[in-house]
């Protein structure tokens, strides 16, 4: 029950004294019944700084809407939550309510459930915020709960420890759909819930699927999979004004809509997007978002069913509709360990940059750096290669090297440099010597800035499904008068009444062989991140050009493109390169997977983004910008 008196008074408590609580061990449903033939899953968000005024448009746009996704919990903000908790902040997601106060009138006008895991590690914080915001609405709803309740493990001495706290599981859909069940809400809120489970579970629920109908569970997972990064699958983070395969209109890219999936209770998937809006949806988005961050194409794991994605395809339906195909249960169909992340202090992050204008201002920074590096190790011995430092314009995403660069003329340049350190007062050290570069530096720096943090790592572990409970309860409000004399409308267009006409792009063609070609010319890409790994696609324009690009993308040709990602300065010598080098040779992993089904390479690259995004010292954290730099690299293509 909430701590608020006030909000107290407007609740009713539909779970009981004590909620419902159950295990993760997979049991089967009892008579699933089938309550729809379709059912029509959105995505109202796919990270935790989406838009909400876009998933009202999908709202209003689609009104055979059922059930919409707000999926806003990722390794990143999961971390945050937990510094926030720790600090006696909010341990849900801060924006809560101002997603609910945008579209919980519309979505229970229409009769749609929202789903999201802004529940984070406070559910019952997120429960309180959704009724507190519903009641200054003026509207009744029912706000469901489904969340990890407790967590366990064999310790050293062989017996059962509870391990919670900062350890969240990512649960599958069961505990969502046990909601549904149970108190048929309005709003459900969940903890740390996969993403694609996040939309298997209204599926499960409306078309009386069951645990042990693995074809259906991997087709809606899949679907699931394509919906969960929002706007990534119509246009959204694939716009690309340097590829002739990927451009489109700044004006097309600002009438993006969200996606919905059409699903039948015989698995038949349809993903799509709100008709006469911009973007794209297609055969490459849909690959795009397919082969994003799944690792093993043959084995892409969820907590209720690994999928095997291999033959995976797509037939454009319309200009707004595809069908997906191929989707299969992997060998090993259901896993028996669920995925931990266990809150770790990794200890302390300092920072600080400064810009240089005009004549030798690239010298300038190479001086800059070198005091600050020696400032630092003057005084505190050993820390100084606790720092990284790059040049933003030329080489902060590592794409060049600025040795090559030192005679040229740079009329606007910043150097940053970040530094891990085991204590607080280390990184406060630095920021105190960067800013010392004021009256100590070389001439005509200015703009410094500087701060520092402490940092938290999400450590990865498996733990046994018998041993992670989850709970399900509900509550609503009781509401008699608005708290709130006033609110807010927002009107939004069904329609852009400016949308364009689409000139029909030209059939691709085979690559050139034989001669020096950028890698744009022959394929796209995608990168996505999973703690210290990263996940690139390499989607070909011309599908037969698969075959050749097996030959030339090789292991040893993506540790070499990717190398200089490990540099710890902008001016390495020629030990640092050799360092480099030789921990690449033993720490770098690549692995190649052929997607046969979207002719694609799926690549992984094991051990390369600087300990993952919560704790990288590096200016792209999650290792985005690496799909062009792979791009732009030249390539030659055989016969």
């Amino acid at each position: 029950m909430p701590e608020n008196l006030e909000l107290s008074a407007l609740m009713e408590d539909l779970g009981g004294e004590t909620p419902e609580t159950h295990d993760c061990v997979v049991k089967l449903r009892l008579n699933p019944r089938r309550r729809k033939e379709k059912v029509v899953v959105g995505c109202g968000a796919g990270f935790g700084g989406d838009r909400p005024i876009a998933a009202l448009k999908l709202l209003q746009r689609v009104e055979e809407l059922d059930y919409l996704v707000l999926e806003c919990l990722a390794e990143r903000t999961l971390a945050e939550r937990y510094s926030a908790l720790k600090s006696g902040g909010k341990g849900y997601d801060p924006r809560i309510s101002e997603w609910m106060e945008l579209l919980l009138p519309l979505a229970i006008e229409r009769g749609v459930r929202i789903i999201t895991n802004m529940g984070a590690k406070s559910p019952y914080g997120a429960q309180e915020e959704v009724l507190r915001t519903a009641s200054k609405l003026g509207i009744d709803v029912t706000v469901g709960l489904a969340y990890q309740s407790s967590v366990s493990e064999i310790g050293v001495d062989g017996e059962l420890k509870y391990v919670d706290g900062d350890v969240s599981v990512y649960l599958g859909a069961a505990p969502i759909v046990e909601c549904l069940e149970r108190y048929t809400p309005d709003v459900i809120i969940t903890s740390r819930v996969a993403d694609a489970s996040l939309f298997l579970a209204p599926m499960v629920y409306e078309l009386g699927w069951n645990w042990d109908q693995l074809q259906l569970l991997a087709q809606g997972s899949v679907a699931g999979h394509l919906l969960e990064c929002g706007c990534q699958l119509t246009g959204g983070y694939y716009m690309h004004p340097g590829d002739k395969h990927r451009n489109m209109s700044f004006q097309n890219l600002l009438d993006l809509s969200l996606p919905f999936a059409e699903v039948t209770f015989d698995g038949k998937i349809c993903v799509a997007k709100a008709e006469a809006s911009g973007g794209v949806l297609n055969f490459n988005t849909c690959a795009e978002q397919l082969l994003y961050e799944i690792g093993d194409p043959s084995a892409y794991i969820t907590p209720d069913v690994i999928i095997d994605i291999q033959d995976v395809t797509f037939q454009p339906l319309s200009e707004s509709k595809v069908l997906c195909l191929g989707a299969k249960p992997s060998l090993a169909s259901i896993p028996q360990k669920l995925l931990l992340l266990r809150s770790k202090d990794n200890g302390w992050k300092g920072w600080g940059e400064i810009s240089y204008g005009g004549y030798a201002s690239i010298q300038r920074a190479k001086a800059a750096e070198f005091l600050v590096r020696a400032w630092v190790e003057e005084s505190y011995p050993g820390t100084s290669n606790k720092i990284v430092s790059y040049i933003i314009g030329l080489d902060s995403l590592k794409t060049s090297c600025v040795g090559d660069l030192l005679s040229e003329t740079s009329e606007d340049i910043r150097l940053r440099m970040d530094g891990l350190f085991e204590k607080e007062e280390h990184a406060i050290q630095l920021t105190k010597e960067f800013t010392a570069l004021y009256t100590n530096g070389p001439a005509g720096g200015g703009g410094i800035s500087t701060g520092y943090r402490k940092e938290i790592f999400l450590e990865k572990a498996l733990v046994k499904r018998k041993h992670v409970h989850w709970q399900i309860y509900a509550a609503r409000n009781n509401n008699i008068t608005s708290l709130s004399t006033t609110q807010n409308t927002i009107h939004v267009g069904k329609e852009n009444p400016t949308k364009e006409s689409r000139t029909p792009q030209s059939r691709p063609t085979a690559a050139p062989a034989g001669k020096k070609i950028p890698l744009y010319n022959v394929a796209h890409s995608r990168v996505g991140d999973k703690g210290n790994d990263l996940n690139f696609s390499i989607i070909p324009h011309y599908p037969p050009d698969i075959e050749r690009l097996k030959m030339v993308l090789t292991p040893e040709w993506v540790k070499n493109i990717l190398s200089p990602l490990l540099d710890c300065s902008s001016f390495p010598d020629s030990q640092d390169v050799e360092r480099r080098d030789g921990w690449v040779s033993g720490n770098i992993g690549v692995e190649i997977y052929e997607v046969r089904g979207v002719h694609s390479l799926n690549i992984v690259v094991r051990n390369v983004l600087d300990g993952g995004v919560n704790c990288s010292r590096r200016i792209d954290r999650h290792g985005k910008t690496v799909s062009d730099l792979v791009l732009s690299q030249q390539v030659v293509l055989p016969p």
